[in-house]
């Protein structure tokens, strides 16, 4: 969708707003802000925000604020994840919340049990509780990423991922989903999810563009509401923040669905377009009570939003009356223009009400902010409206009232965790949100043939679950990782068994005996966030091992059904010629079986189930349509936003063009070097150093470097042009490398990255030193260490650099960036 809008009226004035009562807050800019990137709130619409303001609740938050010290209003104002804070520091630091990150659990464990979620929440509540200086006692409050089930727990009931829910075109549905997701959290303890995701996505290469509903800002606007009070309750009625409901969150506001397909970008549009397309679901979010909103990390026409005080506080708050508090992304606040992780007043100035901070500088963080309240840098106006708003939602969330997490009316019931219930909402939602793309007459499939299930992702809940499940990237889980689950080749499996047929698993699709038909379950690997961003939409560059099974089997006059797994649209041409029917499973979830009850008949040969989803993005018949919106010029998709094919009313598809667009290289994201070469235009520069081809997987797919020791010498991957990484540095991704040590070093061997002429290095030679000869290992750095040495991550020339001043010969077969779990702080030797 596009807006037209004349450039002059992007020169907005800057407005004075009121805020809480007798206050105001300027909405003069910065010198250096855009002017293009203030907003002006008159322009956006009026919203009817729920609830209403109680006065008594009012009158409860002035008495607070009253006996409250400006030490405890800082510490309402800070939340940090759990693995940065122990319980005990909470006696002393009276935080407002805290968090459990992607990959932060219970005691250091991400596959900590219900009752270790519970017993840590009941810690951490009970050092929230614990004065004895007669100032109030304020109830710390737990965030978590419920972002399609309660997803953070082993064995909880795990819902397709929202690209799925928007293709299912369900409200009540939603709903459902929602309650569901808030019980499971609520059984564990927890009290607020950050979730649910209204990003209107417009570049399909975006890592996060499962977690959006649509390209469509009316579909966002049609599920905000129902999914907000499917989460929290519905207002006006005593389900409205139960103890088996939660906080929900509302993000990520405003645009991050507008970068360009790129994590933490620039949206870079007219403010109309922000709000006629990215607004979406905003509205009807607020009308439905949402009591938090998330700033999202990315920024608006050059000024980031977790700053730009014309959105947060001229429009959110003033126009649009959101009165619950607004809270930062994950250390978004350090990305503001003249901020750091560990101080930034100009966010809370701008109407952030609460940081969200990861790192052990937390203590930083408070000491900075409590000077600059004291010094009045913070007004102190400023400092009790943010305050006042997250009271404001404790008090109605009931915080004050319930006790201890264990205490409460739905926690430590864990048999409702994947209940079978619930798991049958989630098998529902599986089956409603598929698309069918294809179908030359082959499906549904007789349950009484033998069928023959091929490829791995067959047998994979990791890869059928897709990023933020169990762990942050959600990649490599075995299946015993989700003992409640199904993946999709039992649920074949279960279904032509009940319906007296044989089905056989074999990942590489052989058989010995002839099968009636092939289900070749095949799609992207688990990412989350920018992990997943990809320089355009052709599926699985570099590896075409799918392509071989899909057409080889169709050689063989075997009926195919793909069924594909992805968390966007991609460019599968090729794979659906080789297919007989084609079905966009995106990102299922734990109910596997719900694929298996659409595929197939029942026993009187009609469906059991219809497909019913349609599309809720648009799909490219070129790898390079990575922006295809409806209302585009010159949209052109393979297929259009809405189609779907069901049984009820089929169609064709004809042969399709398999052509990559001339000049287009493969690239795979955060791969330097893997399967014996480095990215297109890219070079390994060698300084005194002799290299040669090394058989690790395949023929000469790893190299090896050899230092004489005569003079210092380096290796390094070298990019065309300089690349940014600090968005990848701030979210704890590690540079990454597999090797065989072949002779060991002598003297010191340091790895690094090259950035402004310079090399930042940590030693690894003591690592390498306790490798076994002749064996293959890894190892991993943080980007944080190179930061942290001063490095320009956003101005990287070489990721990779490899030197020493002795004699080392070492193999190299892969060169990455990807999240290892580690300790803070390790930084080499």
């Amino acid at each position: 969708m596009k807006t037209n809008r004349s450039s002059a009226s992007l020169l907005i004035l800057a407005l004075t707003l009121t805020g809480i009562p007798g206050t105001t807050f300027a909405q003069a800019s910065s010198a250096d802000q855009p002017a293009a990137s203030i907003a002006n709130p008159a322009i956006w619409p009026k919203v009817r925000a729920r609830p209403s303001r109680d006065p008594k609740v009012e009158k409860k938050i002035d008495a607070l604020l009253a006996a409250m010290s400006i030490e405890d209003k800082v510490g309402q104002i800070i939340q940090v994840d759990i693995g940065s804070i122990k319980p005990a520091d909470v006696v002393t630091y009276k935080l407002g919340s805290i968090l459990n990150g992607g990959n932060s659990g219970p005691y250091d464990d991400e596959y900590a049990s219900p009752a270790k979620w519970l017993q840590l929440a009941d810690e951490f509540y009970d050092a929230s509780m614990t004065r004895s200086d007669g100032r109030p006692k304020i109830p710390i409050i737990w965030g978590t990423d419920s972002v399609h089930g309660n997803n953070n727990i082993v064995g909880a009931t795990l819902f397709p991922h929202n690209i799925g829910l928007g293709a299912a075109r369900n409200r009540d549905l939603i709903r459902q989903i929602g309650e569901v997701t808030a019980l499971e959290t609520a059984a564990a303890g927890l009290d607020w999810t950050f979730a649910p995701t209204l990003a209107v996505v417009q570049d399909d290469r975006w890592g996060r563009t499962y977690e959006s509903y649509s390209e469509e800002p009316q579909i966002a606007a049609d599920y905000a509401g129902a999914m907000i009070e499917g989460v929290q309750g519905k207002v006006g009625t005593r389900d409205f923040l139960a103890p088996n409901h939660l906080i929900a969150t509302t993000k990520h506001f405003l645009g991050d669905g507008g970068t360009g397909g790129r994590d933490q970008g620039d949206t870079r549009v007219p403010e109309t377009v922000l709000r006629d397309v990215h607004l979406g679901g905003y509205p009807a979010a607020i009308e439905a009570g949402t009591q938090s909103v998330m700033a999202s990390f990315s920024s608006w026409n050059g000024e980031k939003m977790s700053g730009n005080k014309s959105l947060l506080t001229g429009v959110l708050k003033e126009r649009m009356g959101f009165d619950g508090f607004v809270v930062g992304d994950w250390n978004s606040h350090g990305q503001v223009k003249g901020c750091s992780n560990e101080d930034c007043p100009q966010a809370i100035n701008a109407g952030l009400d609460m940081f969200m901070y990861s790192g052990p500088g937390w203590k930083q963080l408070y000491d900075n902010t409590l000077a600059e309240a004291k010094a009045d840098t913070i007004p102190a106006a400023r400092l009790d409206d943010a305050v006042r708003r997250i009271l404001r939602v404790k008090l109605r969330a009931g915080t004050f009232d319930r006790g201890r997490p264990s205490s409460r009316a739905f926690a430590a019931k864990f048999d409702v965790i994947a209940s079978a219930q619930h798991r049958a909402i989630a098998r529902e939602a599986v089956r409603e949100s598929m698309v069918l793309l294809k179908n030359d007459g082959v499906l549904p499939l007789k349950p009484a043939a033998n069928i023959l299930v091929a490829g791995t992702a067959a047998d994979s809940i990791s890869q059928q679950a897709g990023g933020w499940s169990i762990t942050w990237q959600g990649a490599g889980l075995p299946n015993s990782a989700f003992p409640n689950a199904t993946s999709i080749w039992k649920g074949i499996e279960q279904t032509v068994k009940a319906g007296g047929g044989t089905a056989t698993y074999a990942p590489d699709g052989k058989f010995t005996a002839r099968p009636d038909a092939a289900i070749v379950v095949f799609g992207e690997q688990p990412y989350a966030e920018f992990k997943g961003d990809i320089p355009n939409l052709e599926y699985s560059p570099g590896d075409k091992s799918d392509l071989e099974m899909l057409p080889r089997l169709k050689a063989a006059g075997i009926p195919v059904v793909a069924v594909f797994l992805s968390g966007r649209p991609l460019w599968v041409n090729a794979e659906m010629n080789a297919s007989d029917a084609f079905v966009a499973a995106f990102l299922p979830g734990s109910e596997g079986g719900g694929v298996a009850d659409v595929l197939f008949a029942d026993s009187d040969g009609k469906p059991a189930h219809d497909f019913r989803g349609k599309l809720s993005f648009s799909w490219p018949k070129r790898p390079d349509q990575y922006v295809l919106n409806r209302g585009d010029a010159g949209y052109d998709p393979l297929f259009a936003f809405g189609y779907g094919l069901s049984y009820a009313a089929p169609g064709k598809v004809p042969p399709l063009d398999e052509a990559r667009p001339a000049g287009m290289a493969e690239a795979t994201p955060g791969v330097f070097y893997g399967k014996g070469r480095v990215p297109a235009g890219w070079s390994i520069d060698r300084q005194m150093v002799a290299q040669a081809g090394v058989d690790r997987r395949a023929q000469e797919d790893a190299l090896r470097f050899a230092w004489d020791g005569k003079a210092n010498g380096r290796v390094a991957m070298a990019a065309p042009r300089t690349i940014d990484l600090s968005r990848e540095s701030n979210g704890e991704i590690s540079l990454v490398f597999e090797y065989r040590v072949d002779a060991k070093a002598a003297v010191p061997v340091e790895m690094g990255i090259e950035s402004g002429g310079k090399t930042y290095s940590v030693p690894i030679g003591q690592t390498l030193g306790r490798s076994a000869p002749g064996e293959w290992a890894r190892m991993a750095v943080p980007l944080q260490c190179f930061a942290g040495r001063g490095a320009d991550m956003s101005a990287i020339t070489a990721p990779f650099v490899l030197s020493t001043s002795g004699p080392l010969t070492i193999s190299i077969s892969d060169v990455k960036l990807d999240y290892v779990s580690m300790p803070m702080n390790a930084c080499g030797d």
